[in-house]
């Protein structure tokens, strides 16, 4: 895939000639963006332009770039130590962040693993529910994103490129995920799309294709993050809660994304009124610094000694700026805001819906908010061309956004974004909605 340079300057230019020579084309980039630096919700290139960040790396600095009070944390601990092996021994900085860990999740009496990363979050958790069940199969969603390395890769679903030559290296049946506006099901008179899904695992796969007995767990994303943010209807997760609990089966919650109070709430499951088994928590936890991992109900880690590890997960660096990242949310009121600058948003997408045609439809939750084109709103024919062009265009005039779905653009500004700043955003962001539309 080749990507256009256009809207980098003259010294952007030649870095990616450089990237292209030196680093692997399996990274896939969205557009001629190299970063000198950041702070809050701005970004500079090499070159000094200057830009508004409406994707916070991925929904990864969730408090902005170089929040203070993390900084000031993570100088801290620079002073003191780097790295001993959570593995083979025992520092504060870990326990800390495992306690406040325990206090915010939804379950009660929780265990904490600390790992590096989303995709190792996910490992880690299908690791735990096949020693803990003795089952090594596992339900997921089309259109899901849950890693790259191979097991959390079995269930990726949002794009076939990513399983293109790879084997599957844990057996998932993969099921529709209930998206009300492109419901893959028929739906029952006076039930959902949520109803459809669960009945047909019950009716459909596990009278066809395999035992409710041999599923160790289904792990799945409150929110579809990669596959378009696709929020399920309302009888899903009570229902699969239940199902789960009916056949001993283990909930996994991929938070990886949604999590952090990137909704307005601690954990997107926190609007569903269901408590997981299994937690998978990466990206905003963290400010940017690598870390990852499970919470788990204390009764499910029966695993010993040994059974997992990870020699720089919850390094005390990261560990510190996790703890920094919870506090700020915390003592600022940002999930409040988060709640609030999300329904502006919204509201404010809505209106612009209205004036374009191309605008299918508006959703989300919080600071997760997802924008899907098509190319005619009846038949809700998918239009990535515009999906594209506005992101180029919106890059060239200082705004940065990223696709998901086929046809989809997703909004995830810092949680702390300045009204003003999310203003200026929505306009550059119409007025390259309007310039595409021609």
């Amino acid at each position: 895939m080749t990507i256009s340079k256009k809207g980098a300057g003259p010294l952007g230019k030649s870095m990616i000639e450089r990237d292209i020579s030196s680093l692997s084309p399996s990274y896939a980039r969205e557009y001629a963006l190299v970063v000198d630096k950041a702070q809050g919700s701005e970004i500079w290139d090499v070159d000094g332009k200057r830009f508004i960040d409406f994707m916070a790396g991925v929904a990864v600095v969730n408090v902005g770039h170089r929040h203070p009070y993390v900084v000031e944390k993570v100088q801290e601990q620079i002073d003191k130590f780097w790295h001993i092996c959570l593995a083979d021994f025992y520092y504060p900085q870990a326990i800390a962040l495992a306690e406040k860990l325990q206090e915010i999740a939804p379950m009660e009496d929780t265990l904490v693993y600390f790992g590096n990363s989303g995709t190792e979050a996910v490992e880690a958790a299908l690791k735990l529910a096949m020693y803990k069940t003795g089952r090594s199969k596992f339900i997921g969603f089309l259109g899901s994103f849950h890693g790259r390395t191979l097991g959390s890769l079995s269930f990726t679903s949002s794009k076939a490129v990513q399983r293109a030559h790879y084997q599957e290296g844990v057996k998932v049946f993969h099921v529709p995920f209930p998206d009300p506006y492109r419901p893959l099901l028929n739906v029952a008179d006076g039930k959902d799309g949520g109803d459809a899904v669960i009945d047909y695992i019950e009716e459909e796969l596990f009278r066809t294709v395999t035992s409710p007995d041999d599923i160790a767990g289904v792990l799945v994303e409150p929110i579809q993050g990669e596959g378009g943010y696709v929020i399920p209807e309302a009888s899903f997760f009570p229902r699969l809660r239940e199902l789960c609990d009916r056949h001993g089966i283990l909930l996994i919650t991929d938070e990886i994304q949604s999590g952090a109070g990137r909704t307005g709430k601690w954990w997107a499951t926190d609007h569903e009124g269901i408590k997981p088994d299994i937690i998978c928590f990466a990206k905003g936890i963290g400010s940017g610094m690598p870390i990852g991992g499970i919470i788990a109900k204390r009764e499910l880690m029966s695993w010993g000694p040994g059974s997992h590890g990870s020699t720089y997960g919850g390094n005390p660096i990261t560990a510190v700026s996790a703890l920094a990242t919870i506090e700020v949310i915390e003592n600022e009121g940002i999930l409040d805001q988060a709640a609030e600058t999300g329904e502006y948003i919204t509201d404010a997408l809505t209106e612009i819906q209205s004036r374009h045609r191309s605008i299918g439809d508006v959703r989300g939750r919080g600071l997760m908010v997802g924008i899907e084109f098509v190319k005619d709103r009846g038949t809700k024919k998918r239009d990535p061309e515009i999906r594209d062009r506005v992101i180029q265009l919106a890059f060239e005039s200082g705004l940065l956004l990223i696709p998901c779905g086929p046809n989809s653009i997703r909004m995830t500004p810092p949680l702390n974004i300045s009204r003003q700043l999310v203003d200026e955003g929505l306009l550059k962001f119409e007025e390259a909605l309007t310039v595409s539309e021609r």
